[in-house]
């Protein structure tokens, strides 16, 4: 691709004009510049890429983009020189074009959410498969194309990795792609230009507010996603969350909405329910499904009422519902040998923790012995340190006995992370904690408290193999210790 038909759709400021040239690539990372590379300067929440200009003429870049103005005479006059409003923006719709403009050529379902996106996705892309389409999926746990694995590195990858994945998609024959957009995909623009035919909202909680700083700057990111949509596409969103028809205030979108507790166009209520799954009622037909908990109904709603959106028929959709299977890390249920059950889940957020420790105790209720509920929670570092306390007080509320452990504590000292989460305890409440920092002694620790009847929840890191200690990501993974402690 030529450097002039790269920038055709470019909405520019002004343009300083080197020589035409051969595009061999798009880069925003002054690191992994060549011969022939545009380089995009962008502000980052850590560094500033226009710092780095230099380098990436240096390294090769033709081409310049950038919107700090006062920087421009930093260009060599052999590149090209373009100033625009938002470099961000401009990364998206360059990478869009570069790549064929890949969104227009699948069917593209985006969900949101505090809570659900990875589940929701994946079960979508699940059924699409089943009903024997080639499918494309975009999430925290792993990124498919069709049956492809790919390493996923973000809940929504930048504008180049994401635009690259949807070309090879189309290239694989996907007619569908389902992906989670995250609060900071909005906001930084990653999604721009995407050409969406369908938006789920699943829920929202407190949840970043290390990087939106308010919680209403966290709903309006959500909220820009659903006010973006084409007239020809459909929003879905559940309406027995407080702010769930915040969502379709100002959506040109299709609107439709589910529902457990009120009228809907997607409705749900739980029958029956175990540790093995539940029967569950949806627009009046049951159908049994191997989920449990009523935040995975919610889950099951979105799917179905997405489904059926697309044209999937009632019954087949609720027949596929029926065969799918649970995400990695969520509500995941192992059996030990010595007749206790541990959970693990990615619940880091007080309402998702709330949902699960709910679901567990729900179930325990409808059991002749309860038996002892003990909770592994901990906390990231580098992260919205308000809901600490928070995540401390659901576990206490909710569990007979709780261990406060680390998560991925980063650059943070563990201990520090623990004390701002017993910060939300009483003395009274202290009496069934036990701090262990460790995460592999705190699992084994449970696992030797635990006898028949009992139950473990491991909560906060659910999919995840690692743990960030300071900037090395080491292998850990929450189902290999359990399994090893059995």
């Amino acid at each position: 691709m030529k450097l002039t038909e790269l920038i055709c759709n470019l909405d520019y400021e002004s343009i300083r004009s080197g020589k035409d040239a051969d595009i061999k690539d798009i880069q925003f990372d002054s690191r992994k510049v060549t011969d022939g590379s545009v380089f995009v300067a962008i502000k980052g929440t850590a560094s500033d890429g226009h710092d780095y200009i230099g380098a990436a003429v240096k390294s090769g870049a033709v081409a310049v983009v950038y919107d700090d103005a006062s920087r421009g005479g930093e260009i060599d006059g052999s590149v090209t020189a373009i100033l625009v409003k938002d470099s961000s923006i401009a990364l998206a719709r360059l990478a869009s074009d570069y790549f064929g403009n890949p969104s227009q050529k699948v069917t593209l379902v985006g969900v949101t959410g505090t809570n659900g996106k990875t589940t929701t996705a994946t079960l979508l892309y699940q059924m699409f498969r089943k009903l024997g389409h080639k499918a494309g999926l975009l999430s925290t746990v792993i990124n498919y194309i069709d049956d492809e694995a790919v390493e996923a590195t973000h809940t929504t990858p930048d504008p180049l990795e994401l635009n690259g994945l949807l070309a090879k998609m189309v290239e694989r024959g996907c007619e569908y792609v389902f992906m989670e957009v995250s609060s900071h995909s909005v906001v930084q623009n990653r999604i721009a230009y995407l050409d969406f035919d369908g938006a789920l909202f699943t829920n929202i909680t407190r949840d970043h507010i290390d990087y939106h700083g308010t919680f209403d700057n966290y709903l309006a990111a959500k909220k820009a996603f659903f006010d973006g949509l084409k007239k020809s596409a459909f929003a879905i969103t559940n309406i027995d969350d407080k702010n769930g028809l915040v969502m379709l205030q100002n959506t040109a979108a299709k609107r439709m909405t589910y529902s457990t507790r009120a009228m809907a166009d997607f409705r749900g209520k739980i029958l029956e329910e175990s540790f093995d799954g539940m029967l569950i009622s949806v627009n009046d037909t049951e159908v049994n499904v191997p989920f449990i908990g009523r935040f995975n109904v919610y889950n099951l709603l979105a799917v179905y009422g997405a489904a059926v959106e697309l044209g999937v028929e009632h019954l087949q959709a609720l027949t596929v519902l029926s065969s799918l299977k649970a995400v990695s890390g969520r509500f995941e249920t192992l059996h030990a040998p010595k007749g206790y059950t541990a959970i693990v889940d990615y619940a880091h957020t007080p309402d998702a923790l709330d949902n699960v420790l709910a679901t567990i105790n729900e179930l325990r209720e409808s059991r002749r012995e309860k038996g002892t509920l003990i909770s592994i929670v901990g906390c990231g570092g580098n992260r919205d340190k308000g809901k600490r306390p928070m995540m401390a007080q659901s576990a206490v509320r909710a569990s007979d006995k709780v261990i406060i452990t680390s998560d991925n504590p980063r650059k943070e000292d563990p201990q520090a992370i623990i004390d701002d989460m017993l910060a939300g305890l009483n003395d009274e409440q202290m009496k069934n904690v036990i701090v262990i920092a460790d995460r592999r002694q705190a699992i084994k620790t449970a696992c030797m408290m635990a006898d028949k009847g009992d139950v473990i929840l491991v909560a906060g890191k659910g999919h995840e193999n690692y743990q960030i200690i300071g900037d090395v990501k080491h292998h850990f993974d929450d189902h290999e210790e359990i399994k090893a402690c059995f």
